[in-house]
């Protein structure tokens, strides 16, 4: 069986991506691309996964494809280095999951965590749309089918993974070595885990319109930071305030640096000091939050302008789509013909059963 080493991950297109895709995921990404030590890499848009708790809205996921292909693009993804792709137009991935279907049971799929989860989050209750019931299979077909063994995820994703799992070990029992075991790799950092939102919230979501996206506006940036939750109770600049769940330098935890100290706030040497002066008070909320804008600023501001530079050229963007996704599809094919013939269902390709027919028949 291939000892390569091949990576697979992606988004649902619900949205644009956030800073919290870019400190969990993206950066990860990119630094995953560019040290090379894989011999293949697939990004993928999870267009149909989106669609199995938005049916009645397929123009949202059709207007954010090119939007999440912009995020990519924007942040460093580089189509010469990885493979970028829309799942629904590789059509073995259904295959895939429909054969995969019938090694995974009812119960096994509702003690799924992150399903029960999603179930909760999106009140579905007894309304459960089958397709969403049974993405855990679908996300077995598209980690498999391109023989992933490596797949960066949140830790929220681990019972996803470790279904996968299952549902390899069980094919290959019963057909033979033919798929792969993904082993699931966690973000190093802390912050990667849950970076909240604007609002203090405990997460940063899409669904709950608390993030700061990687296409805003410097303008945008601006409101969002100076309206971000700090300290209630610090109301005044002398009164002594929480760093502690205080959003503001939470982020700074997650993205300031000594340059940007010596760059934006040079009276203080790092955030120690920074967090020291605020907790006995005299420090104002809009000096931190100036100080944040700035990290940001400096941040965001080359990958808002790498996605303007890809906003005028569209059809290219199209066009890298278009051919990553006729790549993905061979290798999804060459992965749909090994189970189909494992599972003896390659009838027309199996010449030694056309002779035991003709054997079996003959007069």
């Amino acid at each position: 069986m291939s000892k390569k080493k091949i990576i697979l991950t992606g988004d649902r297109p619900t949205g644009r991506l956030h800073l919290g895709h870019l400190v969990g995921s993206l950066q990860n990404r990119v630094k995953l691309q560019n040290e090379g030590n894989y011999d293949e890499m697939y990004v993928m848009i999870a267009d149909a996964q989106a669609l199995t708790d938005n049916a009645d809205n397929p123009e949202k996921i059709r207007e954010n494809i090119i939007e999440v292909a912009l995020d990519y693009l924007s942040v460093g993804i580089d189509p010469k280095k990885v493979t970028l792709f829309i799942q629904s137009q590789i059509s073995a991935l259904t295959e895939l999951t429909f054969y995969y279907s019938n090694l995974v049971t009812v119960s096994r799929l509702q003690r799924n965590p992150t399903v029960k989860n999603e179930i909760k989050m999106r009140n579905f209750e007894a309304n459960i749309p089958v397709g969403f019931f049974t993405y855990p299979i679908s996300q077995a077909a598209d980690i498999t089918a391109f023989k992933a063994n490596i797949v960066p995820v949140g830790e929220d994703q681990l019972p996803m993974i470790e279904q996968t799992r299952e549902i390899v070990r069980s094919f290959n029992r019963i057909y033979g070595d033919t798929l792969i075991e993904p082993e699931a790799v966690l973000p190093t950092t802390k912050a990667a885990f849950r970076l909240p939102g604007v609002d203090g919230n405990a997460k940063m979501s899409k669904s709950l319109g608390n993030g700061i996206y990687l296409a805003d506006t410097e303008e945008e940036v601006k409101k969002k930071i100076m309206s971000m939750y700090t300290d209630p109770n610090h109301i005044h600049i002398e009164d002594p305030g929480k760093t502690e769940n205080n959003t503001v330098f939470t982020y700074l935890e997650v993205f300031a640096t000594p340059k940007d100290f010596e760059n934006f706030l040079p009276e203080y040497k790092n955030l120690e000091e920074l967090k020291s002066h605020y907790e006995k008070g005299g420090l104002g909320d809009i000096t931190i939050k100036k100080f944040l804008l700035n990290v940001m600023e400096r941040i965001l501001k080359p990958i808002r302008e790498k996605r303007f530079f890809y906003e005028n050229r569209i059809e290219e963007v199209y066009e890298i789509l278009k051919e990553g996704s006729k790549k993905a599809e061979r290798k999804a094919n060459e992965t749909l013909n090994e189970v189909k013939s494992a599972m003896k269902v390659n009838y027309f390709e199996d010449k030694e059963l056309m002779k035991q027919h003709i054997n079996k028949y003959k007069k």
